[in-house]
């Protein structure tokens, strides 16, 4: 007797990111990298104190807390072959770090003044340009909501809307698609207002002229990617945890569908 299942049974093995690997190739080493081997050796002789051989000093760690990420997110394309918006996006980030970086740091040594604000306004500028972008797509053929929240891997939408189609609410519908649209497009503005004063509260008092001013930089960066995780990453959680909640009170209200009937099965 044949046991074998048949060919469209067959597990497929799975493309999908994994979620923990992701969080210590982005967050957890980058900030373990820039907090312990930032220091520079021959700084650390100088000031009488014994440098370790972990100690690399500023450079040759912020080359490396931004070669891991980006060297992830390349091997994750090229294993795939597709794009993965979130890992696209942190890539985007570590690229612009790395470029600012560049600019921020003096040849002396030093760093500019206006490190602490460029700095912020980089961190807010992605999440903010995502609040527009998911806004002003809700009228496009591809609305972002659709792409995030409310896809056919959660939702049963061809049976939400024929069941639309079938009581005539089409109008009602779009304004429970948009009033989502708005609180996720929230989500991603509240990021970038607490991304921007998370920056600044870790470069008060940041002396740009010190003479280890680089490894104190490193230091900054590591603690705001470490610490925004946390600070930002669990609001907006539960900010979309709210939104989808919201969705689902709408949808029920317009179609009369169950949770179970609006949802697939996981």
């Amino acid at each position: 007797m044949d046991t074998k299942k048949p060919a469209n049974q067959v597990k497929k093995p799975s493309n999908q990111e994994h979620p923990l690997a992701n969080i210590l190739i982005n967050v957890i080493v980058p900030v373990l990298v820039l907090s312990f081997l930032s220091k520079d050796p021959a700084l650390q002789e100088l000031l009488g104190k014994t440098a370790k051989p972990w100690h690399l000093g500023p450079v040759k760690a912020i080359i490396i807390a931004l070669a891991l990420p980006i060297g992830y997110g390349i091997w994750f394309f090229a294993k795939t072959r597709k794009p993965n918006f979130f890992s696209g996006l942190g890539l985007v980030s570590v690229v612009l770090t790395g470029a600012l970086t560049l600019y921020l740091w003096n040849q002396n040594g030093t760093v500019k003044p206006n490190a602490g604000l460029l700095f912020g306004i980089k961190e807010a500028m992605i999440p903010l340009v995502l609040c527009v972008a998911i806004l002003w797509s809700h009228r496009s053929a591809s609305p972002l909501i659709r792409v995030f929240l409310y896809n056919d891997s959660i939702f049963d939408i061809p049976k939400i809307e024929a069941r639309v189609a079938e009581l005539g609410v089409a109008v009602d519908y779009d304004k429970v698609l948009l009033g989502a649209t708005r609180l996720f497009a929230a989500s991603f503005f509240i990021s970038s207002v607490l991304n921007l004063i998370v920056a600044q509260w870790f470069f008060h008092g940041f002396d740009a002229t010190a003479r280890d001013a680089l490894e104190v930089y490193n230091g900054i960066v590591g603690k705001i990617t470490g610490w925004g995780f946390a600070i930002i990453g669990v609001p907006i959680l539960v900010f979309l945890f709210f939104t989808l909640m919201r969705l689902l009170a709408g949808l029920r209200r317009i179609t009369g569908l169950k949770d179970n009937e609006l949802m697939l099965p996981r």
